[in-house]
């Protein structure tokens, strides 16, 4: 609470400080974008463009305010920053953009820049002060120009041919990194558990055992597998991501394939928990197939006719185990 008490309310600047926070404003935006262009060059260099254009107009008018504080106030320049004052906009850390696509780090700059606009409009509203208020509208103008400005470095830098292949290479590293591992641990789940599951359930028909059965076997399987996924591949040389989301997506969704078919099994009935688990490894294995045709491009057909024999096969085999 202490700190929140210490900070200045922006009302009670004068404009010497005003002035002097627009120029840290500026300073730390400058950053910002320059942290982004870094961020994205690799794969998208073409945003990484823009947003190199973008911190240089914010050196600009961060040089601009200086020029006009020198006249008006002398050398030293008060420090003073968006956090000392309550109410002021903040800026989201860096490091927390760091695995977000292009199209939400674009999204953030936007955001940025319409959330500085917004508040020296606001400022200039409240003020009564005649050269506070042209100060701030005059800031207000600068940010609106930031936007225009960002629209035309867009333009000039990202035609639609780069775009496009800017939304290819980020459709592609989605597959890599999530789809592709969490189908495979979908199929993985849904299928290899089938056996242990339908053979102690055939087995014992005691649904209870067969739950804790399943159960065992999906958890178990959901992080053998995510495991498995994570240090298969560290993603620098075949470009799939990272190894901890690929591990998470891989583990996660193994562990909802087998316990699809195992939460059946806390029906008390024997027969009606059979039945019901035959139906969600029914709908378990067309999502499979359907999956696998929307994102892998698989025929429907031929996905279906692999998943679904693989299924019954393993279905059959742990069935007949059990009866056995």
């Amino acid at each position: 609470m202490r700190y929140f008490a210490d900070r200045r309310r922006f009302k009670d600047l004068s404009e010497k400080e005003i002035l002097a926070l627009a120029i840290s404003s500026e300073e730390d935006d400058a950053r910002i974008y320059r942290s982004y262009a870094e961020l994205l060059r690799e794969d998208y260099p073409e945003t990484a463009q823009v947003f190199e254009g973008m911190a240089a107009q914010e050196d600009g008018h961060r040089q601009a305010l200086i020029d006009q504080f020198l006249v008006r106030f002398g050398a030293v320049i008060p420090l003073i920053r968006r956090e000392h004052v309550a109410g002021f906009y903040a800026r989201r850390p860096v490091w927390l953009m760091q695995n977000r696509s292009v199209e939400q780090i674009r999204a953030e700059v936007a955001g940025m820049e319409a959330q500085a606009q917004q508040f020296y409009e606001e400022a200039a509203k409240r003020t009564q002060d005649a050269q506070t208020r042209r100060l701030l509208g005059d800031l207000a103008a600068a940010e609106a120009d930031h936007q225009r400005s960002a629209e035309t470095l867009e333009e000039r830098h990202l035609d639609e041919a780069a775009l496009a292949g800017e939304a290819e290479k980020a459709k592609r590293q989605f597959l890599l990194t999530w789809v592709q591992p969490g189908l495979a641990g979908l199929m993985d789940g849904s299928v290899s558990t089938l056996a242990p599951i339908f053979a102690t359930a055939f087995a014992t028909q005691n649904t209870w055992t067969t739950f804790l059965v399943g159960a065992a076997a999906s958890v178990g399987a959901g992080i053998s597998m995510g495991f498995t996924e994570a240090a298969s591949d560290d993603g620098h040389l075949s470009g799939r991501g990272s190894p901890v989301k690929r591990g998470i997506s891989s583990g996660v969704m193994t562990t909802v394939g087998g316990m699809g078919h195992a939460l059946p099994y806390l029906i008390p009935h024997f027969w009606t928990a059979t039945l019901v688990a035959f139906v969600v490894v029914f709908v378990e294995l067309w999502a499979i197939a359907w999956i696998q045709n929307k994102y892998m491009e698989t025929p429907f057909w031929r996905a279906a006719f692999q998943v679904v024999l693989g299924g019954a096969l393993v279905f059959a085999a742990g069935a007949l185990i059990g009866s056995g």
